[in-house]
């Protein structure tokens, strides 16, 4: 049995995508040239002609701008590191799985780093932005769950900040709790509204 966790808002303090944008955006402000698209692809999502996928594809459009990307998620990762929760930290075992709808090639450097077994997230490429996958959220964490660790049914406990994106994930563990900052609650998600 293994402990499975959401990643932005729940051991991670912010969402780390924004940082990650925020964080390029100051390094390299010539990406701005990007919003108008970024502005494109949300404006036809909130009108609900196109889905998430096609949203947040638009929004990582700004990686084409960036040549050094490697370079850009190491130093990105020394400086916000510290964004990972003490409380998780302090629990963290090696066998915990973490599952996100951030990017993975913005998540996989912290595999090694956290000293955890394995880091599932939605599959984006690192040079255009492009969705390789489908948005790792929702009932598509338990797929890629199922497919990438080759084993079901053995997630003892689930820790996310959110039950409407995360209700799939919440039901189908043994255990489910909900993190609020660093409040950290036991819920029955059968129960729970």
């Amino acid at each position: 049995m293994i402990n499975a966790y959401d990643f932005d808002e729940t051991i991670y303090d912010g969402d780390s995508s924004i940082d990650f944008y925020k964080y390029c955006l100051k390094r390299k402000p010539s990406i701005i040239i990007m919003a108008p698209i970024q502005a494109y692809g949300v404006l036809l999502y909130m009108l609900k002609i196109k889905n998430k996928d096609f949203m947040k594809e638009k929004i990582f459009s700004f990686l084409k701008r960036i040549d050094n990307i490697d370079d850009y998620i190491d130093d990105f990762w020394k400086t916000h590191k510290k964004n990972i929760k003490e409380w998780y930290l302090k629990q963290k075992k090696k066998t915990d799985v973490i599952i996100s709808a951030s990017p993975e090639f913005l998540l996989k450097p912290l595999e090694k780093e956290l000293g955890v077994e394995r880091i599932i997230a939605t599959k984006v490429n690192k040079y255009n932005g492009k969705f390789e996958s489908k948005n790792c959220h929702d009932y598509q964490k338990i797929k890629r769950y199922e497919a990438e660790m080759r084993r079901k049914d053995d997630i003892k406990r689930f820790y996310s900040d959110s039950f409407k994106s995360d209700k799939a994930m919440f039901e189908y563990a043994e255990e489910a709790y909900l993190v609020k900052k660093n409040k950290i609650e036991k819920i029955d998600p059968k129960n729970y509204k």
